[in-house]
């Protein structure tokens, strides 16, 4: 090792960056030479890494799966809380209720792309579950909402807090998991999604028709007090269980890090030196918008998730169908159930074989078929069923769009985290319109909402079948300065690495 540093000394020289005229300085490390000798030595599949995936397993998935569900559930309950008579309570209209739906994803869009930004310069253990703890007070501040104003301040707030929240597990994820592993893990995770509209469904049942009255409040006033109280317990808890980043996480050993870093270097066909270098903020996020593969994914993101808004209105359509409040709350759940079934297996079956685009393609396509039977049938049956299948394909495809995006735009890591961020913010702004296409005098049909979801998602089966087409035609990497320049310097360092290591 003594003769490593001597020699490794004469690497550390001042490189001159003719094109920009910037003085660089490239200083090669004893830990980044030793990563170097462990990727070329790097075995896939040895038993000290499947040991290190199932470790990692055991301690991320269940965290971050009982977090989402609670962010979801947080995030959605407002459906709960006018069913259960909010509306009535605050003399909300049509228009004050969409407004309430678009208000948070305008927090959203505003503060997930920087909140990304600070994940990466940061502990994940710590600014995950911290974030959770602010916006499950917001949560159980709205108990004592006697306004629309009021309720509209609120979710605001709601949406710009808990907007670092689903990006940032996205990212933590892809700098754990291969891509051959994180489809399937993701697609897991986002079963939260799903378990939690059904999960809300069963609380709302039961908070809403128990505690109405309960020390002169409201039935929808406790589901947002014990719901942001529940929040808050669940994100204390949890700050002891998250992993921070692989070269930086405490609860592995020296040696599972380093395997932890070699095998996402190897998965990514990348090297020590690239993953060395860092983009600033600003940089990140100018290489984001000059990649034009950033707008197409955020295209075909847009035209799910805005058909997706009707998850805040699943609640209403079904008590159009004639349920009673209690019991729409309760048939919501089967709904939900239907579309866990579809994720978990589908994104084992993409994982399995590699695919994204015409899994994508399918589900998309699956949900444009069923708004045309919604619009055309009036059976109230039949309209469920359709419901049920509906949200399958809607839910099944989105994490499998985000899972795509980072494999296409994987480096590097700030700008992938910039993207994945962009992608999610701008696709949730949707429900500012979209939250307008489910008015309740529109029952049992809603032929505005289907009709026009219906040409987002056929639209949006099209989009995902002919990606790869136009991903031939688009540059892959080195639009910007800043890429270039990461480009330069990871030559000249691979060459210092290599005469280091052979010497």
């Amino acid at each position: 090792m003594s003769d490593i540093k001597s020699k490794d000394a004469k690497a550390n020289d001042d490189l001159v960056d003719v094109e920009y005229g910037n003085a660089l300085k490239t200083n090669i490390s004893d830990e980044e030479i030793e990563l170097q000798q462990a990727l070329a030595n790097y075995a896939p599949g040895s038993d000290a890494e499947k040991r290190l995936v199932r470790k990692i397993d055991f301690i991320m998935m269940p965290a971050v799966w009982l977090m989402y569900i609670l962010a979801y559930i947080d995030r959605q309950n407002i459906g709960n809380a006018k069913v259960a008579g909010m509306d009535k309570d605050l003399a909300l209209t049509d228009d004050q209720y969409a407004m309430l739906l678009s208000i948070f994803f305008i927090g959203y869009l505003i503060c997930e792309v920087p909140s990304n930004l600070i994940l990466t310069r940061s502990r994940p253990s710590w600014y995950l579950p911290g974030i959770m703890i602010v916006w499950g007070g917001i949560c159980a501040a709205m108990s004592a909402v006697h306004n629309y104003e009021g309720m509209l301040a609120l979710r605001f707030f709601l949406g710009a807090i808990e907007a670092g929240f689903f990006p940032g597990v996205l990212y933590v994820m892809t700098c754990w998991y291969k891509k051959a592993e994180i489809g399937k893990r993701f697609s897991i995770f986002f079963t939260a999604s799903v378990f939690s509209g059904a999960l809300s469904g069963l609380l709302a049942g039961a908070i809403t028709g128990n505690m109405e009255g309960v020390k002169g409040m409201r039935g929808w006033r406790w589901l947002y007090l014990i719901e942001g109280c529940c929040t808050i317990a669940f994100a204390i808890c949890l700050k002891f269980i998250l992993l921070d980043f692989p070269e930086s996480s405490k609860r592995l050993s020296l040696d599972e890090r380093q395997l932890a870093v070699v095998r996402m270097l190897h998965d990514r066909q990348t090297t020590v030196a690239r993953h060395s270098i860092k983009l600033t903020h600003w940089e990140a996020i100018k290489a984001a918008l000059a990649d034009p593969r950033t707008y197409i994914f955020i295209v075909l993101f847009v035209m799910d998730l805005g058909s997706c808004t009707i998850s805040y209105f699943i609640p209403t359509i079904v008590k159009s169908m004639g349920y009673t409040s209690v019991m729409a709350q309760y048939m919501t759940i089967p709904i939900w159930m239907v579309g866990a079934v579809f994720l978990v297996v589908l994104s084992f079956t993409a994982d399995a074989t590699g695919d994204r685009r015409w899994h994508i393609t399918g589900c998309l396509g699956l949900s444009f078929i069923c708004t045309i039977v919604c619009v055309t049938v009036g059976n109230a049956k039949v309209q469920y069923a359709m419901l049920c299948f509906y949200i399958a394909g809607l839910y099944t495809a989105l994490p499998l769009i985000l899972n795509w995006t980072s494999e296409v735009i994987s480096l590097p890591a700030e700008k992938r985290a910039v993207v994945v961020a962009l992608v999610n913010s701008i696709g949730n702004l949707s429900a500012v319109y979209g939250s307008r296409l489910w008015p309740a005098g529109d029952g049992p049909n809603f032929i505005k909402g289907f009709a026009t979801t219906g040409a987002f998602t056929g639209f949006g089966a099209l989009l995902a079948a002919s990606i790869p087409i136009l991903l031939k035609f688009l540059p892959k990497e080195g639009r910007t300065k800043a890429e270039r320049r990461i480009l330069e310097q990871e030559e000249v360092v691979l060459g210092e690495t290599d005469t280091a290591t052979r010497n």
